[in-house]
């Protein structure tokens, strides 16, 4: 079992997160609260699984067997009630991966592609480098809690979308979405016949009295028009490994993804590494994953409670999972850029600037909880600082 308060240098690691403060932040002096990785060792068990590995020396071509891929069956089922076959798996180093090679398989340049706003950085990207079109059905911020817009969904559907991508749970405003908001979309996707790519990538990181439910897992008619993509990255932090893998129901629909993998040159394989890691976690991490989500809970509550006590200008979204909180700035009366330097400059913390997940984000910052409570304390209690100052400048 992990000690999730011990503080690990991560510096000198090849660290995004830690090792380019200078280049994103134009200074050291920050903490990095930021992308989506944790300050958190990994399960033991994964961390013995690789080292065996190691010392074994031998790097070959490596396969995905049935111990491989009856650990991933058999986890979507345990923990999403979700009965997969093995067949139904395609691989791939990332979630971002496979999206933008479905968006190839099931879509043409110019094609209508709806993203739920304010939402992941790459989504956009990905979109734009394909040349197709953003169609934004933006979500609806009521006092702190997200909620879907199901009629301006539907105009936009019925406009001539070819593809919804779905971020469930939703990566930054944290909703976990019921199985009713589930149905709608799905049902309105069936009815104007857009395909459904749901990023699922932080399905096991969920709060008490939630429960994701993949929307593939609904009917088998939703399942054959969703290509749903997993991963262990984001539950165990395994990121740097570079292991994912999409659920493809239908026969025809997964041919066409492979397909459009073989086209890039990609084989359908991962790692040695990646193998073994995500096996050993799916097989033996559950208790480890159980201490995290009270982790990262609390911590979601502890910013919570801060921010109200001391720094009541900063607004905390209800958040339902992730280890991700979405922070309402509009308070401080700053424009985006303003916004983001103060929190570098004034709170010396390095966070997500709002304005990266669409216009609607603007005053909004993503703070990353997924580190020790050493760490979380001396990162808010310096942005408590910084608004303490800021307000009695005014």
């Amino acid at each position: 079992m992990s000690n999730f308060e011990e503080v690990y240098d991560r510096k000198q690691t090849k660290s995004m997160k830690w090792d380019t403060l200078q280049k994103k932040f134009q200074s050291e002096d920050v903490i990095p609260m930021w992308v989506a990785d944790m300050d958190f060792k990994a399960p033991d068990a994964v961390n013995q699984a690789l080292i065996k590995r190691a010392e074994h020396g031998i790097y070959g071509y490596t396969v995905i067997d049935e111990d491989v891929t009856s650990a991933i069956t058999d986890w979507v089922k345990n923990r999403h009630g979700w009965d997969i076959q093995a067949d139904w798996l395609s691989y791939s180093p990332g979630v971002i991966n496979t999206l933008h090679m479905a968006l190839q398989a099931f879509t043409e340049p110019g094609d209508k592609i709806m993203i739920q706003t304010p939402v992941y950085t790459p989504f956009y990207n990905i979109i734009n480098v394909l040349d197709r079109e953003i169609v934004k059905n933006p979500l609806v911020n009521n006092d702190g809690y997200y909620t879907i817009d199901f009629d301006d969904m539907e105009s936009k559907l019925a406009s001539g979308v070819k593809a919804f991508i779905l971020c469930s749970p939703h990566n930054p405003v944290g909703r976990v979405w019921t199985e009713k908001e589930l149905r709608k979309m799905a049902q309105l996707c069936l009815q104007y016949d857009a395909m459904i790519f749901s990023d699922e990538i932080h399905a096991d990181l969920v709060f008490q009295g939630h429960k994701h439910l993949p929307i593939a897992s609904l009917s088998t008619e939703i399942a054959d028009k969703t290509i749903t993509c997993m991963a262990p990255s984001k539950t165990f932090n395994l990121a740097g490994l570079q292991a994912s893998y999409a659920v493809t129901p239908n026969q025809e629909n997964r041919r066409k993804l492979d397909n459009a993998f073989l086209r890039q040159g990609f084989n359908n394989s991962l790692n040695g590494m990646a193998v073994t890691a995500m096996e050993a976690a799916y097989r033996h991490g559950e208790a480890w994953l159980e201490g995290l989500l009270e982790i990262i809970e609390s911590h979601t509550e502890y910013i919570k409670e801060m921010f109200a006590a001391h720094a009541p200008e900063l607004k905390v979204t209800k958040s339902e999972g992730t280890y991700l909180v979405w922070v309402d700035c509009s308070a401080l009366n700053m424009d985006k850029k303003e916004l983001n330097r103060f929190m570098i400059d004034k709170g010396r913390v390095g966070l997500n600037a709002g304005q990266d997940y669409g216009t609607e984000g603007d005053a909004f910052m993503r703070i990353n909880v997924a580190c020790p409570q050493a760490t979380l304390e001396e990162g808010i209690k310096r942005i408590i600082h910084a608004v303490e100052a800021w307000r009695a400048s005014k």
